[in-house]
């Protein structure tokens, strides 16, 4: 698969439904109807509004906000089309650098 494609759907409630699409090709009603299409063969944000407002196409933040919600399919997203995922690591608490600065303390 090639693109990610989220298309936000207004209720008569007011609430938001969101459905979440991958494919290989990109059809016009495609176009017409998501909100956010992303391309992971050439790394862009080929759309990207919500409502009347257009988004800033700025890749990183776009991928890393729904990463946070689609993980599994956003890497898998990369494999298939040969990049390498790369994770952030971890932030470490204060507790936990305290004890790696004591523990290289005590080993010099």
């Amino acid at each position: 698969m090639r693109y990610l494609l989220l298309t936000y759907i207004r209720k008569a409630n007011g609430q938001v439904d969101e459905a979440m699409e991958v494919t290989n090709h990109l059809r016009m009603k495609d176009v017409q109807i998501a909100n956010v299409i992303l391309d992971f063969k050439k790394l862009q944000v080929v759309k990207a509004s919500m409502g009347d407002s257009v988004v800033p196409k700025d890749w990183d933040k776009i991928v890393s906000y729904y990463y946070e919600h689609y993980a599994a399919t956003i890497e898998r997203l990369f494999a298939e089309n040969g990049w390498e995922v790369i994770k952030p690591e971890p932030e470490k608490t204060d507790s936990e650098s305290t004890e790696e600065t004591q523990m290289e303390e005590s080993e010099s």
